[in-house]
């Protein structure tokens, strides 16, 4: 979906939603977005100039390396990464993985949401040390590995200490709730969600979602037919923790 990081939500591009749901974690750190040296992100570069948000541009197709090189520009510690496509994440969702990580980091090179996922998709939070992301763009390969930033790092549990945190209501909704942006559907179900709780209260959280969809089904059905899936289904040959229950294909 072309141009989706700019599709108006409320009185902003839908970026700037998104970073402001960042920012409003107490742990989120130094804010950046790292977009690519394309013509067609000058306005995203623009916008976060014009509202003092560090942007950093880099390789169109290897994020691994646009991710490394942000990192290595701004003197990094901790990287955290957040997929642009979550416009409706949880702030206390980013506290909790990145806290989680704070306090183990004697234990884990690695720690996310996503391995295996049981939060709505949409709430995705990567936490890694530096040299942990050093050594993925160093020895990373694959395509996918090198376009999706991170999976060097989880589909090896051999070379890495991988932690996830789970959701503690010990539901899985990664496949049968669907937050993210990847459809003209996802945007009309974006919209809805947020045109119905932003009023009420700016920082909706991902329970208010769930009860919002409890007693919507209208909006809930709005990208149902996209619910779990997910860029997973075009690799499951290529990657090691995955299996094809973690994906939907249509």
């Amino acid at each position: 979906m072309p141009g989706k990081a700019l599709l108006p939500l409320g009185d902003q591009p839908l970026f700037m939603q998104m970073v402001k749901r960042v920012q409003a974690a107490n742990n989120c750190g130094t804010i950046i977005v790292a977009t690519t040296t394309h013509s067609a992100d000058d306005e995203i570069v623009s916008i976060c100039q014009k509202n003092n948000i560090f942007c950093f541009r880099g390789h169109e197709t290897d994020l691994l390396d646009r991710h490394y090189k942000a990192a290595v520009k701004f003197n990094a510690a901790i990287v955290v990464k957040i997929p642009s496509d979550c416009p409706l994440i949880d702030p206390k969702i980013i506290d909790e993985v990145i806290s989680f990580f704070i306090s183990n980091q004697s234990q884990f090179d690695f720690v996310s949401n996503l391995h295996p996922a049981s939060w709505p998709d949409g709430n995705d939070v990567e936490v890694m040390t530096f040299k942990t992301l050093e050594k993925a763009w160093k020895n990373a390969t694959k395509s996918l590995e090198r376009e999706h930033t991170t999976p060097y790092l989880w589909d090896n549990p051999s070379k890495f200490k991988i932690g996830n945190v789970e959701w503690k209501t010990k539901k899985d909704y990664s496949m049968s709730h669907r937050f993210t942006i990847d459809y003209p559907e996802d945007y009309l179900f974006i919209k809805a969600v947020f045109d119905e709780l932003y009023p009420v209260n700016p920082l909706f959280d991902c329970d208010q979602i769930v009860t919002l969809l409890e007693s919507r089904e209208d909006i809930f059905n709005l990208n149902q037919r996209y619910a779990g899936v997910n860029w997973y289904r075009h690799h499951t040959n290529e990657l090691n923790t995955i299996s094809l229950s973690q994906t939907k294909i249509i």
